[in-house]
């Protein structure tokens, strides 16, 4: 082994459990060490720290008997992989890409996705080396014969196509599709550089570019008339006249990745846009738009969307159908792992019991812990998966008190209690036993009424006594402001109420949920897809 190289293993900083809970980069190229699990004491790391990008790739916690075309296979979505080391005492790996834009597309897209190799999370992020120097070991012999031969058949698929632009149309849009869903499906094909979604005619539709021909031909070849989930979301791929996209935010309606400056515009503001609206539609898999999750509904549920398998792939592009993850869609969460790591919350005004009501809108929170000496980030467990997914699909990058979450999956697989005499001033809370849970019931129909944050809100659970100007005066005693109120026509036990933003709402709910608004009536909260 090349003594440069052993060099990244076993020198540098040492990253303890301090370093476990650092928040999130704003920018899609910096790795998260939250993210990414940097969680082993016996780790050193790279002298340089992870956030600075390199051509070489560091990937740790491979499985015993990994092979070199599984871990080439991570890198070629992204670009060609121009040489390989192998560490399999250690599970460890060094992989070089060809450029340094790729290693930062292909570490930026796992810090938000987490790769999955025979079911084992593996963690991604640069060397503090510029580049591999590999001696004539057999070991390094067989990984330079499947680089070759991963490399070869990964060639093989750029036909020449019109263009480096896709026009994405989603047909019977039955379930949520998002900007992010898109981009996880498509990256398993290249690099995808800008995307925009919108809707025109009545269909939810997306232009996304790539940054090459070969991409786009190989996306478009695997993924038109797939369904993303079983027998509707039907993509309809065609080349686009387009030749390039020129996107000037970052939010959920358009994203440059190789612009993480951007500004985000209104993206808190969009979701209310006509152009969305018909993205979000109820359905027992709204409650879970991500393949392979449902397994983690109640038996009652049988749907399975389990769309895009991969079909008969040429050379390389089957093996970017990683081991585990068979649909194109979305990598499952492992299972079990059910706890987020929630980063840049304002530390003077969260609580425990403020996030158990706002990730409870998307799932049954068990506990919630808010760091002791990082009051800015919390650890919220979920009750599966599922609903771990669903939160952090509808809520990361959501304002609260001001500032933006930022939420990734936890490394923990439960959050702990104090011991008892170890008080920790209440920042834990144990919410398990808590009536409050939307979701305990099998087959409640809060499954179908879930929605993304918005601006009106959605009331329930009136008392008959209760007028119009008492919620008015409710809802506007936080000093949020209240811009339309109406009653539902058939029944006065519900109303929508509109506040003058999204953030003011999510901050209303959070207050007013429970609310006892007497006679035994405690007043019901949640997000609307009508506005008023």
């Amino acid at each position: 082994m090349d003594g440069s190289v052993h060099h990244d293993i076993t020198v540098g900083t040492k990253r303890g459990s301090d370093e476990l809970f650092s928040s999130i980069s704003n920018g899609p190229y910096i790795m998260s060490t939250t993210a990414n699990g940097n969680d082993s004491k016996k780790f050193k790391g790279d002298i340089r720290g992870p956030g600075v990008p390199s051509r070489v790739i560091h990937i740790r916690k491979l499985p015993n008997d990994i092979n070199e075309a599984e871990v080439i296979s991570l890198g070629l979505p992204f670009g060609d992989v121009t040489n390989l080391l192998m560490l399999k005492a250690k599970n460890q790996a060094f992989l070089e890409m060809h450029s340094e834009e790729a290693a930062q597309n292909m570490v930026g897209y796992y810090s938000t996705v987490m790769p999955i190799i025979r079911h084992h999370p593996v963690f991604v992020q640069f060397s503090n080396h510029k580049e591999l120097k590999t001696d004539n070991s057999p070991n390094q012999e067989r990984a330079q014969a499947a680089l070759r031969a991963l490399s070869s058949s990964h060639m093989d698929t750029a036909v020449a196509a019109p263009s480096t632009v896709l026009r994405v149309v989603v047909e019977n849009l039955v379930y949520p599709v998002t900007l992010d869903a898109l981009c996880q499906i498509f990256a398993k094909f290249g690099t995808v550089l800008r995307i925009i979604v919108f809707t025109k005619n009545g269909q939810f539709q997306a232009l996304l570019q790539y940054p090459d021909g070969a991409s786009a031909q190989a996306a478009k070849l695997s993924l038109d008339g797939q369904n993303i989930y079983n027998g509707c979301c039907t993509l309809r791929i065609s080349f686009s006249k387009l030749t390039s996209l020129n996107v000037k935010y970052n939010n959920e309606k358009s994203r440059d990745f190789t612009r993480p400056d951007l500004p985000s515009g209104e993206s808190h503001h969009t979701i209310e846009h006509p152009a969305m609206a018909t993205a979000f539609t109820p359905g027992i898999i709204s409650a879970a738009p991500y393949a392979g999750a449902t397994h983690a509904f109640p038996p009652a549920f049988t749907i399975q969307p389990a769309g895009l398998t991969v079909p008969g792939l040429p050379g390389a592009l089957a093996s970017l159908s990683l081991p585990g993850a068979t649909r194109l869609g979305f990598p499952p969460i492992p299972a079990g792992h059910c706890v987020l790591l929630v980063s840049n919350l304002n530390p003077e005004r969260v609580t425990p019991y403020c996030l158990f009501i706002l990730f409870g809108v998307y799932g049954d929170v068990m506990r919630v812990k808010i760091l002791f000496n990082k009051k800015e980030n919390a650890l919220v467990q979920m009750s599966d998966s599922t609903q771990a997914q669903l939160a952090m699909s509808h809520l990361n990058g959501q304002r609260l008190h001001g500032k933006p979450l930022r939420i990734t999956l936890s490394k923990h697989t439960s959050v702990q209690l104090p011991r008892e005499g170890h008080e920790d001033q209440g920042l834990t809370k144990d919410y398990s036993n808590s009536p409050l849970h939307r979701f305990k019931k099998p087959g409640s129909k809060n499954y179908s009424n879930i929605f993304p944050p918005s601006a009106t809100l959605h009331l329930s659970n009136i008392p008959p006594s209760v007028v119009e100007d008492e919620l008015k005066i409710l809802f506007s005693s936080s000093g949020a402001m209240v811009k339309a109120f109406k009653f539902f026509q058939k029944d006065h036990k519900m109303a929508l109420i509109q506040m003058a933003s999204v953030e003011e709402a999510i901050e209303s709910l959070i207050e007013f949920h429970n609310h006892d608004l007497g006679e035994n009536h405690h007043l019901r909260v949640s997000f609307s897809k009508s506005s008023i």
